[in-house]
Parts: structure tokens; C-alpha cells; sequence
């Protein structure tokens, strides 16, 4: 099938379900508040700062994106590029941008309280502080899997670090010149670009060589430091920098793909198990959601949208185009993605590419091998990208390497610094219990600097000997329970606190946690096993983690289904 048709298909599914379904959620279920938004009403300085709409845009897809939506696609191609791509479509407007859209306004609803908070609000006290500690690992977890993935882009694009500090620098320049200054958008939109393609420029020249390890201990430094500081400082100018990439990206991506009238190169299915973890058969269901995270729906996303998003929501209208349209941008990449390899794919399989390609089976068993011959799958897509894009647009391929994995890396260390942020948060709503009992011992362990020590150095720990095929589906199965958790808290918010039916929210939490759970109790005996074995420290680490969750995930869905019928839902900010 032509490449045209399918990105064709897939803009037309996102444009219908955002007009259509959200903003019928929008309308009926959500509604409207005569309050202001946190953001405004709690303005601090630090946390709740009102953001213009794009620029929270830029950070909430740059939170919520990371490497996720690039790798989990072209990973999934062994199974063929049909699964993958229904996978994302399905996933994005049945479940990802519902799940994302309403974690967003209930926690705007509850002053931008975490999800963990409204759980504990609409379901049973106990199960906010079960749900942290839910979510504090799966937040080490991503911690992990992207420390791992980012060191390895640094020591294999020497380009990217320069090009990323760079945009550190300027992104606090940019954030003076908007909230000091306070410049006007326009103007300072055009600063942003100017200091952006600065920095791709000087990367060019100037690149950085230092081990894995070494970026490592900076990452840590850097995400530390990062999740301290106020958000208007730092993260939301430097998102919004990387909007403007993200922006650049697509659109060229796009057009191309668009223009480019190709045939997919590689099968549209290959076999119901590849290899694919850890070297065994992977069967595509239940162990999807452990590859295609965040490109098709992530529970991360509920802790960026109620943990950062909806303390700089200005107005609660906005929250559509925030939460439900920054879903369907990410799943748009992946799309892009899956059908950029998919076109091109062909070409990079060497002298074995006719074998290969005439049969699906021989495609599946080999794909992995090949996709780590040709740099992994940040290098395969940031070819395969630059490949189509020269084809149909005459760009450079050298530059639009680059492009491309600026762009995994750019998006992949905002994930790393807004999830540490957040998992300072969540240390200090687990560490509630010994507030008064312990006052020394809890201010001591709050401290902004010590919370965000503490979730840093466990996942750089787990990154430490880079075997990042083991981390990420660990870390695709925690994050997708987590989406499936999410969901049950959303829809009992909106059954108990808006009084509205919510049977297709529901249904579709009950599939996910089924699905999940399923992946996970075969990754612990699949494939735990021989991790531990290879690397006994990370692996019995691995292991000891999707245990604990498996059994938080149990205790959460027994509360779920046994809610406090005392509980007091019927006031929301309170």
C-alpha cells in the first residue's frame, strides 16, 4: 500500500476523533467551572505559573513524547507495519487521548492535584498512597529506560550533546526575555528559533565525545538540578524551543511522506511471534503494549498532564488542545515513523535485503538483528527519515540525521527532567504518613534537593550497564498498567463527581489492565530469567520491581471495584 494513502488515513482519523469525540467529551462530560484555573487562583511562582497555550503545548508534548513514540514503532516493525500501525490508531483515540484529556482536567478540577490525589479523592482514601507508590517506580523506570537510550545517542551522534547544552543555555535566556522581559510572543517566538537553529549549527562543528558512563553521572547532575528549579525558568522556555523543532520535524516529515507516492518496502505483517524481548518469541498480543508505549498511550502522560500541565493551564478550554491534541500529535509521529522505515526500510538491509523481504517469516526472525546493524532504532529511523526527506524534498541526509536525532534526544531528556520533577512530588505525598510523627526525618527526605536525588540515582543505577533491551519493556508494562490505573481513576470521576455515564472509559481501562497484566506475568517468565542470568544485578532489580507492581496493581483494582460509598465526591477543589 502507498505511504500517501496511509498518512492520508491517519490525519483523517485524528481530525475526525479530536472535532468529533473530543470535543463531545469536552461538552458533555467535562463541562464547564466559573472558577479559575490553579494556575491562577495558586499562583506560587514556581509550579503553578499560567502559560500561553503553545508554549504549554511545547512542554506538555515534549514531557509526555520522549524517545517513546520513535523507538516503541520501529521496534514493532518486526511484527509487520500493519499491527503497529492499527495499534497506534486504535490506541490514540480509544484510549491515549481520552485517558490524557481527562487526567488533565480532573486534576485541574482538584487545585492540579496528582492522579494519585484524585484516586485517593474519588475511590478510597488508601488507594492515593498505594497508587504513589505505583507510580514512584514506574517513574525510576523511565528514569531508566530513557537514561539508557539518550547515553547511547550522545556516545553515537557526538553532535546531539553539543547541540542540547546549547539549547540548555538559551532556554534560560528565552525564559528571562518572556517572564522578566516579558517580551511578546511573537518576538520572543522568533528569538526562540534563531537561538534553536544557533544551536543546530554549532553541533554541527563542535561535537562532544565522553563515554556512556559519563553522560550518565552529567544526566544525573543535570536532572537533579532540573526538577528543582521553578518550571518558568527552565522547562517551559526549553520545551518550547523544542516545540519549534517538533514543529519543523513533522511538517517536513509529513510533506515528504506525503509527496513521496512510495510503496511500503517491507511486509505489512510478518508472524504473530518475533523475537523481539530479550530474544523470544514475542507474541503480538499481550506483549504490544510492553514496545509501543507513549506513540500509542502511556500513563506517564497522566502524571505530566496532572502533575506539571495543569498547574500552568490558563484557562480550562485550552485543556482540549493540551491534553487530547498533544496525543494525537504523538501519535501523528508515530505514524510518521512507522511509514518513514516503512518506506525505506528496503534499502537497509544490505545484500540480504531479496532474501529477506520475499518472505515475512524470514523478515520477522532477522528484523532486530538488522534494525542493530543500522545504529538501532534511533539510528534505522533517523536514516530512514533523513532518506525520504531527501527523496522527495532534496534535503541533505547528513543534516536531517542530525535533525532526527536531536530530536529523539531533545524530547528524550525532557522526559528524564520532568520525570524526576514529578517523582520529587510523588516522594513527598509517600512520605505524608511520617509528617508528624517524624517531622526532622520528613523534611529532611522532602527537601527538594534530596527527593530528586533519590528517584535520579535509582534509574541511572539501572541505566549503569546499558542494557536498555531489558528496561524498556519493563518500562512499557509499568507505564501501560499505570494508563490502564489512570483510566479507572478518570472514570470513576466522572461517574461519581460529573454524574456521567462512562461505560466506553471504563471498557476500555478493563481491556488495557487485562492485556498488561498479561504482558507482564509472561515477561517475568520469559524473559526474566535470562536476564538475570546476563546481568544479575539488573535483573533481579527488574525483576523485584514488576513483582511489587504486579502486586500494587492487584491491591488498586481490588479498591477500584470496592470503592468508599462515604467518601465525599460531591466537592471538587476540596
Amino acid at each position: 500500500m502507498s505511504s500517501t494513502i496511509l498518512i492520508i488515513i491517519g490525519l483523517g482519523v485524528y481530525l475526525v476523533f479530536y472535532h468529533l469525540y473530543g470535543k463531545y467529551l469536552q461538552r458533555s462530560v467535562v463541562g464547564k467551572s466559573d472558577k479559575e484555573t490553579p494556575a491562577k487562583r495558586l499562583y506560587d511562582g514556581v509550579d503553578y505559573v499560567p502559560a500561553n497555550k503553545y508554549v504549554l503545548f511545547g512542554h506538555h508534548f515534549a514531557s509526555i513524547a520522549g524517545a517513546a513514540p520513535i523507538i516503541g514503532p520501529v521496534i514493532a516493525l518486526a511484527w509487520g507495519w500493519l499491527p503497529a500501525l492499527l495499534w497506534i490508531w486504535f490506541g490514540n483515540v480509544f484510549i491515549g487521548a481520552v485517558h490524557d484529556y481527562l487526567s488533565l482536567m480532573s486534576s485541574v478540577r482538584y487545585d492540579g492535584h496528582s492522579i494519585q490525589w484524585v484516586a485517593g479523592k474519588v475511590i478510597k482514601k488508601r488507594t492515593s498512597y498505594i497508587f504513589a507508590w505505583f507510580i514512584f517506580f514506574v517513574l525510576i523506570l523511565v528514569v531508566a529506560a530513557f537514561g539508557a537510550v539518550l547515553g547511547m545517542i550522545f556516545v553515537k551522534q557526538a553532535a546531539v550533546p553539543t547541540a542540547y547544552f546549547l539549547q540548555i543555555f538559551f532556554a534560560v535566556i528565552l525564559g528571562y526575555i518572556m517572564y522578566k522581559l516579558k517580551w511578546n510572543f511573537g518576538a520572543s517566538s522568533i528569538i526562540a528559533i534563531i537561538m534553536l537553529a544557533a544551536s543546530i549549527w554549532a553541533a554541527i562543528y563542535y561535537p562532544i565525545h565522553a563515554s556512556y558512563q559519563t553522560w550518565l553521572i552529567i544526566f544525573l547532575v543535570y536532572i537533579i538540578i532540573a526538577a528543582a528549579l521553578p518550571v518558568n525558568i527552565l522547562l517551559q522556555p526549553r520545551d518550547y524551543m523544542n516545540a519549534w523543532l517538533l514543529v519543523f520535524g513533522l511538517v517536513i516529515g509529513g510533506v515528504a511522506i506525503l509527496f513521496a507516492f512510495k510503496p511500503m518496502s517491507i511486509p505489512a505483517t510478518t508472524m504473530f511471534s518475533a523475537p523481539i524481548i530479550g530474544g523470544k518469541p514475542s507474541p503480538f498480543w499481550p506483549t504490544i503494549p510492553l514496545i509501543i508505549a507513549c506513540g500509542s498511550l502511556s500513563g506517564f502522560h497522566a502524571l505530566v498532564g496532572s502533575g506539571t500541565s495543569s498547574k500552568q493551564l490558563s484557562e480550562e478550554i485550552e485543556g482540549l488542545f493540551i491534553g487530547y491534541g498533544g496525543m494525537l500529535t504523538e501519535g501523528f509521529l508515530s505514524t510518521l515513523v512507522v511509514l518513514s522505515v516503512g518506506i525505506t526500510g528496503a534499502g537497509l538491509l544490505g545484500t540480504a535485503k531479496s532474501s529477506i523481504l520475499s518472505n515475512s517469516t524470514a523478515f520477522g526472525n532477522n528484523y532486530i538483528h538488522i534494525m542493530k546493524s543500522s545504529g538501532g532504532p534511533v539510528g534505522l529511523f533517523a536514516k530512514s527519515y533523513a532518506a525520504v526527506v531527501y527523496m522527495v524534498l532534496g534535503i541533505p541526509k547528513k543534516f536531517m540525521v542530525l535533525l532526527a536525532a536531536m530530536w529523539v534526544a531533545s524530547f528524550a531528556m525532557t522526559t528524564l527532567d520532568t520525570t524526576n520533577r514529578l517523582a520529587r512530588y510523588t516522594f513527598a505525598e509517600i512520605m505524608e504518613p511520617i509528617k508528624d510523627s517524624a517531622r526532622g526525618i520528613y523534611n529532611f527526605l522532602t527537601n527538594k534537593w534530596v527527593a530528586s536525588f533519590i528517584p535520579a540515582a535509582i534509574g541511572i543505577a539501572l541505566a549503569w550497564g546499558g542494557e536498555w533491551k531489558l528496561i524498556w519493556p519493563a518500562f512499557g508494562a509499568a507505564n501501560q498498567m499505570l494508563a490502564s490505573i489512570a483510566l479507572f481513576t478518570v472514570s470513576s470521576w466522572v461517574m461519581r463527581v460529573q454524574k456521567k455515564p462512562s461505560w466506553s472509559i471504563f471498557s476500555g481501562a478493563i481491556f488495557l489492565w487485562v492485556t498488561v497484566t498479561a504482558a507482564m506475568i509472561w515477561y517475568l517468565a520469559a524473559v526474566a530469567p535470562g536476564a538475570i542470568v546476563k546481568n544479575p544485578v539488573q535483573g533481579w532489580l527488574l525483576t523485584a520491581i514488576m513483582v511489587i507492581m504486579i502486586l500494587l496493581n492487584l491491591i488498586l483494582i481490588f479498591d477500584f471495584s470496592k470503592p468508599d460509598k462515604g467518601i465525599n465526591v460531591a466537592k471538587e477543589n476540596a
